[in-house]
């Protein structure tokens, strides 16, 4: 036994000092560790943007910048707000081809418009910044982010997917996309018509570059630098691109809304952790960073990796309230004394119950007795062909049996499969048994087999 326990207690201890796998998840949250966890941009985010004031939010878009919960829509559009969309797409396609100058006064004009007609806007001033794989924002989002940048504020987004069809309003209404890019190359050793390769890595450069920054090109493996952006061809917003990759495609862009800006990119995974402390990629995610303005502070958005703040959990309600609460626990003790209660009274020595007598037995025993103190079987013999007639009524539909004629005899041959012979011999030890004055035991034990035996063959 103390070897058992020591083999099992070995076993313990190497299965708790193992080294985990590790996790390659691209969760992108804020507290992860793991190679795409963003823990190590978080820290350092103060240090990037000049501010001691970074905050992690895990509240939904529509809560953090109006400051109440999103409305239900009614009738496909709620009625106490305004869409900041179709004020600033009314204003942007009045004339596409207006110069910059009236384009910045149309789109102040809507913001100011849109912001008298809607609830107002959080009074801090500060940076959104959505570090995620999919990004995603109901319309009511939609608009309240863009009052919020032609309002002068900035936000940065890095996602790979910005919403489907029918949640990528932000998407719509500034005009771009993101597209997954062709990362393959053509091998020059092959000719021209040799199928494409996949590269070892992509590499991406700046564009417009900032003070400070030790190298402009940076290269990525396909899997973290799969996805493009484009802008698209109709009424598309003013802007720049900051970074692109060697074909001059778009994964950092600059779009102007009102007093503010929009930064989109397309390379969430390279602010993971993993290519974030790679010499090669280490600079790319501060420099993205970099281009929001200095010494405001900064909203890390969580709510859409990690939800909201606080127990996640299905009684999270119940907990909520002193009343459910205290009904709750209430109904757990008392569960947990019926489960007590119950069993112990199962526990208890079950008394063994003889089962009644059958007294039908006792009788035909007792019955079959009387008749055999005078050994005289004459009744016994009496009613068992009483029986065997009965039984002739009800198999072969005979409904009175005439053990005297010949056809019946005849027919009871054929329809039981027994000889004549047989039927003849039966018949006679009927017969006998019922005329007799007396019938010993011996002549009973023969009619009672000359009944059995006939019943068997004929089934």
């Amino acid at each position: 036994m103390l070897g058992l326990l020591f083999l099992f207690g070995g076993y313990v201890a190497l299965e708790y000092y193992r080294p985990k796998p590790l996790d390659w998840s691209p969760t992108l949250s804020n507290k992860d560790k793991i190679p795409y966890g963003t823990y190590v941009v978080y820290e350092a985010l103060p240090q990037v943007l000049g501010t001691d004031s970074v905050a992690s939010v895990r509240l939904p878009i529509y809560n953090q910048l109006l400051g109440t919960e999103e409305p239900e829509v009614r009738g496909g559009r709620p009625t106490n707000v305004v869409f900041a969309s179709d004020s600033a797409d009314s204003a942007a396609t009045v004339d596409t081809t207006a110069t910059a100058a009236a384009q910045d006064a149309a789109n102040d004009r809507a913001a100011a418009e849109t912001e008298a007609a809607t609830l107002p806007l959080a009074t801090t001033r500060a940076s959104y910044i959505f570090i995620n794989q999919g990004f995603s924002a109901t319309r009511l989002e939609t608009s309240a982010l863009l009052r919020f940048v032609a309002a002068g504020h900035d936000v940065f987004i890095a996602a790979e997917d910005f919403g489907s069809e029918s949640r990528g309003f932000l998407a719509d209404t500034l005009g771009f996309r993101a597209y997954e890019a062709d990362t393959t190359k053509q091998l020059p050793s092959l000719g021209p018509h040799a199928a494409g390769a996949r590269t070892d890595s992509v590499s991406v450069r700046l564009l417009r570059t900032r003070p400070g920054l030790a190298s402009t090109r940076f290269w990525f493996k396909p899997e973290a630098a799969g996805y493009r952006l484009a802008l698209a061809k109709r009424r598309p917003h003013r802007g720049a691109t900051l970074v692109a990759d060697e074909r001059g495609r778009p994964v950092l862009l600059r779009l102007d809304h009102g007093r503010g800006h929009f930064y989109l990119c397309s390379l969430p995974l390279a602010f993971g952790n993993y290519w974030v402390l790679r010499p090669r990629t280490t600079d790319f995610a501060f420099a993205a960073l970099s281009y929001l303005p200095a010494g405001r502070p900064a909203w890390w958005d969580e709510y859409q990796k990690q939800g909201r703040e606080g127990e996640q959990s299905t009684l999270r309600v119940i907990m909520a309230h002193p009343a459910l609460r205290t009904a709750y626990y209430l109904s757990l003790v008392a569960g947990l004394l019926f489960v007590l209660v119950e069993a112990r009274r199962r526990q208890r020595i079950i008394p063994t119950i003889k089962p009644l007598p059958n007294t039908t037995l006792l009788f035909t025993r007792t019955v079959a007795g009387l008749y055999q103190q005078g050994r005289n079987h004459a009744q016994i013999a009496e009613k068992k062909t009483a029986l065997f007639l009965d039984y002739l009524r009800t198999r072969f539909q005979e409904p009175s049996p005439d053990l005297g004629d010949e056809a019946f005899r005849e027919r009871l041959s054929q329809k039981a499969g027994v000889p004549r012979t047989r039927i003849e011999e039966l018949i006679r030890l009927i017969n006998f048994a019922r005329t007799a004055p007396a019938v010993t035991d011996r002549e009973l034990l023969i009619l009672s087999r000359a009944i059995r035996d006939f019943k068997r063959e004929s089934q």
